[in-house]
């Protein structure tokens, strides 16, 4: 007799099989009553399969987000499709700790679910859970969509200053540009300069002149409002888009920037130094042939400005 074929040595292998897989296996009759609570589940959980037992999953786990995963098995049962859950989607159903030590860093374990009809003679009258542990695959794709977003951030941002680089900020000129002959919502550009930057690195060293540039990005900033967006523009410049900004506010945000400058001066080295800035102010009209004439207008304002005299505001409209 060849007991390798028993019918009970077969079912044997299968329970073995079911407890030890690395994968949950949850079954549920059409009441969602537990009738199997596998291994993996039973590690994760902490619970063992004979205190879950007819228990409903609902009740038992009431953290569970029932109406949407309920919603999710009603689909199963009533058109026998398999349906499948991506972490993407949903972190997680269970919230189990992560104990991999390659992705220790991950609070949880991310999970993908299958939801399957099992189907007697009678119809499908079971629906069975199985739980895939995919952190390692969730944590590297969300370590590489972050690195991909710090790389994009490196590509449009100025080393020195952190604000917008020159190519990424007349992007979004033009494309400022282009909103405007829509919907004719007042814009206007204004570029600043560092009056005798030279003479601060002559002077000083260009160590200093760095500080003086970061210095003058850092009141920008602080003076600009959530919707506004400033780039270093040259070597020593830096240009500025204001939304919804005419030449009236514009020439406020001006004179204000002007007044931070003269109240906070650069301290380097334990001395104050002293600088001043030139503004040139376009604001952007239907006369406007194109967003790189926007620019010239702007430039020719700022050099109206230097030859003013300097730390002087001048406007063209």
């Amino acid at each position: 007799m060849n007991h390798d074929a028993d019918p009970m040595n077969e079912l044997h292998w299968l329970i073995d099989m079911v407890q030890t897989i690395e994968v949950g296996l949850v079954v549920l009759d059409r009441q969602f009553n537990i009738q199997l609570w596998n291994g993996f589940m039973e590690n994760h959980s902490g619970i063992s399969p004979n205190e879950l037992k007819g228990n409903n999953l609902f009740q038992r786990f009431p953290e569970l987000p029932a109406d949407w995963l309920k919603q999710k098995m009603e689909q199963v049962f009533l058109l026998k499709n398999n349906v499948f859950i991506s972490w993407e989607q949903r972190p997680y159903i269970f919230k189990f700790n992560n104990y991999r030590p390659i992705t220790g860093r991950a609070e949880f374990m991310y999970q993908n679910i299958t939801l399957l009809p099992l189907s007697s003679l009678t119809g499908t009258s079971h629906i069975s859970m199985i739980i895939y542990d995919v952190t390692d695959i969730a944590i590297n794709k969300l370590q590489l969509t972050a690195a991909n977003e710090q790389l994009q951030q490196l590509t449009q941002r100025d080393e020195l200053t952190q604000l917008f680089n020159r190519r990424h900020w007349q992007q979004l000129v033009e494309q400022e540009f282009a909103r405007f002959s829509r919907y004719q919502e007042p814009t206007t550009l204004m570029m600043v300069d560092i009056d005798y930057l030279k003479q601060i690195n002559d002077q000083h060293g260009h160590i200093a002149g760095d500080r003086a540039i970061q210095h003058l990005a850092h009141l920008v900033s602080r003076n600009l409002r959530n919707t506004d967006v400033a780039c270093r523009y040259g070597a020593n410049s830096f240009a500025l888009l204001l939304h919804h900004c005419d030449t009236v506010q514009a020439s406020q945000l001006a004179a204000r920037l002007q007044f931070s400058l003269q109240q906070t001066p650069l301290l380097f080295n334990g001395s104050h130094l002293s600088f001043a800035i030139s503004i040139g102010i376009s604001t952007l009209n239907d006369e406007c042939s194109g967003y790189d004439r926007w620019l010239d207008t702007a430039d020719e304002a700022l050099a109206n400005a230097k030859m003013a005299g300097r730390d002087q505001i001048n406007i063209v409209e």
